[in-house]
């Protein structure tokens, strides 16, 4: 599987270089997802500019990838979801579920609101 990952202070932004998310690549997704929550990334901006097609196993991967950084007070975002995939998601009734914004500027700014919002939460329950 190929893909890069750009870590910054508040988040990190995985670009899966491949045309395909289906069963022979969501276990491998999903390993490199639990590692970053390992680390301490609560954060992840997942960019699928470059997939064309998922699968249910993909799906899975991606849910997966999201209660990750749920169960961490974290934020996941799809960004950069074609048409093709937005309607799997959208049958599937994941986009009430999932952040998915166009951009991976928008992904970020996204991510920096909802720590912003934590922030300010975390202070008023001290």
């Amino acid at each position: 599987m190929k893909f890069g990952i750009d870590k910054q202070e508040n988040y990190s932004v995985f670009a899966l270089e491949e045309d395909k998310l289906n069963s022979q690549v969501a276990p491998l997704l999903k390993s490199e997802m639990i590692l970053l929550n390992a680390e301490g990334i609560r954060n992840i901006i997942f960019d699928m500019s470059k997939i064309k097609f998922v699968d249910s196993s993909g799906l899975s991967s991606i849910l997966i990838s999201n209660r990750l950084c749920k169960n961490s007070k974290g934020t996941f975002v799809l960004t950069g979801v074609n048409d093709v995939v937005m309607r799997l998601i959208k049958i599937s009734q994941l986009d009430t579920i999932l952040h998915i914004v166009p951009t991976v500027q928008e992904a970020k700014d996204l991510v920096l609101m909802e720590e912003i919002e934590r922030s300010f939460n975390d202070e008023g329950e001290a």
